[in-house]
């Protein structure tokens, strides 16, 4: 298509369904479709010297992002990162160990925060930009490019326990002893965070995805205030600046606090965890936006029947209104390729074949 001359780019399937679109064939993609269940992921993750490293390194960090579109053809490439580029890039000591995960130099209490450094936030994360200009530059006008940052809530449970952790106690316990001092690192995050995911969407993204990961080790008081107050005020930020750019939240594990997640953060489309039933998703989150997910990542791994069975429960119950097909959760390094090729088969078969 041709307006004066000027090419008109097609509007990718997966940014019409956020936009309220309901697709015949809903577009698929995954989170962690990059990583260390692809063979080519591995080889490239060797060759990079620390995961960090990977992130920082645009032209890797952008062909283990293209790897999974090419060959699964997924509807979306997410950019390769890490929610901890955040912490990195304010001057946190972040590192990534072999078999333990990452790990940060922990610090719970104000003189820890004043060490934190905004100043040249941006320019730090100058490589990320770049290699969304490269992604972007290899895909389709069909695929859609999803950005994406932590959560306020999730990414300061890191910064303050230092490491990843069942209950996020570390955290949890600052907010309760001095809910004043935690409440200046959670505003601190939403501030880089907002102006992070717009750097992204001007770099090139078409959607950005907030993970609130750890959202659901929160009680009712506490979750509104470290998981909806912040992701409300990133998603006032984007829109302000980025009007017409979808913003998906996910609150993993939030359970019935969903639905106020939805209301009130104003997100376009809401990411749904393994657990939630497909009925509530339907009945109570679907009619105010787009639905994504929800298929859990060891059904994915099981294959055969398991994953037959369940994708065409979901397509049943979602493929009715504004549904984006995901799984619950991350695809695990265990996952066999050939089920992923046969999943986008299911979806786009309409659970059949």
């Amino acid at each position: 298509m041709h307006n004066g001359g000027r090419a008109v780019k097609k509007t990718p399937l997966l940014v019409k369904v956020l936009n309220g679109e309901t697709a015949s064939t809903p577009p698929i993609w995954l989170m962690r479709q990059a990583g260390r269940y692809l063979e080519e992921y591995r080889k490239v993750r060797a060759g990079a010297g620390s995961f960090l490293q990977l992130c920082y390194t645009p032209k890797l960090a952008a062909e283990v992002t293209l790897q999974p579109i090419r060959r699964f053809g997924f509807d979306a490439a997410i950019l390769f990162s890490d929610i901890l580029v955040v912490p990195d890039a304010l001057g946190q000591e972040v590192a990534f160990r072999e078999g333990e995960g990452p790990v940060l130099a922990a610090f719970d209490d104000e003189a820890g925060l004043a060490r934190l450094d905004r100043n040249g936030f941006l320019e730090r994360l100058a490589p990320v930009f770049e290699a969304i200009g490269l992604i972007r530059g290899e895909l389709g006008d069909d695929t859609a490019l999803i950005g994406f940052c932590g959560a306020p809530w999730t990414v300061a449970t890191y910064m303050v326990g230092g490491r990843g952790s069942p209950d996020q106690a570390a955290a949890r316990l600052w907010a309760y002893r001095d809910r004043q001092g935690f409440a200046r690192l959670i505003e601190l995050l939403v501030e880089v965070s907002a102006d992070y995911l717009c750097a992204q969407i001007e770099a090139g993204v078409q959607t950005v995805q907030i993970f609130d990961s750890w959202a659901g080790n929160l009680p009712d008081r506490e979750f509104r205030q470290w998981c909806i107050e912040p992701n409300k005020e990133i998603v006032r930020r984007v829109k302000l600046a980025h009007p017409d750019v979808p913003v998906i939240g996910f609150p993993r594990a939030a359970g019935p606090l969903y639905k106020a997640y939805l209301t009130e953060t104003r997100v376009d489309c809401i990411g749904c965890d393994t657990s939630l039933p497909l009925a509530f998703i339907r009945d109570e989150l679907q009619p105010m936006a787009a639905v994504q997910g929800n298929l859990d990542p060891l059904a994915l791994i099981a294959g055969g029947a398991a994953l037959e069975d369940r994708v065409g429960e979901i397509l049943q119950a979602l493929q009715g209104g504004p549904f984006i097909f995901n799984l619950g959760h991350g695809i695990v390094p265990q996952t066999p390729p050939d089920n992923v090729a046969r999943l986008v088969e299911l979806v786009r078969g309409g659970g059949k074949g």
